[in-house]
């Protein structure tokens, strides 16, 4: 089992950037993929990217793809979600999330360990 926090998140205009931050503890030895969902108000959790345990893969909803980069530091225990060009569509709680598996997550039905969230809000 993994424990998820996640930080960084804020009130930002639209065309601005944010970079989101995961601390991972617990199990940290196993071969984690890890992941950033999203619930925006009113609207189901959704995919938003994932990295495969190697860190090596990288994948991406369509909808960020492009202007969403995310990284992790295995020394550090650490994944990251930086967020550039910012629209309002993107406004909602962003979660970190986890699953032990080779395979790189793709939906958010993939993920079965998520931290408390953090906000993040685009105005226009």
């Amino acid at each position: 089992q993994v424990h998820l926090v996640e930080s960084g998140g804020g009130a930002v205009q639209a065309g601005d950037s944010l970079r989101l931050s995961c601390v991972v503890s617990g199990d940290t030895s196993s071969n984690y993929a890890m992941g950033w969902i999203r619930q925006g108000p009113g609207k189901d959790r959704e995919f938003v990217t994932s990295i495969s345990w190697s860190g090596a893969t990288t994948y991406y909803a369509a909808r960020v793809k492009g202007r969403f980069f995310i990284s992790r530091d295995s020394a550090e225990n650490k994944v990251y979600l930086q967020m550039n060009s910012l629209k309002p569509e993107d406004t909602a709680v962003y979660y970190c999330a986890a699953r032990k598996t080779y395979v790189i997550p793709r939906t958010a039905k993939d993920f079965d360990s998520w931290g408390q969230g953090t906000q993040v809000t685009v105005s226009s």
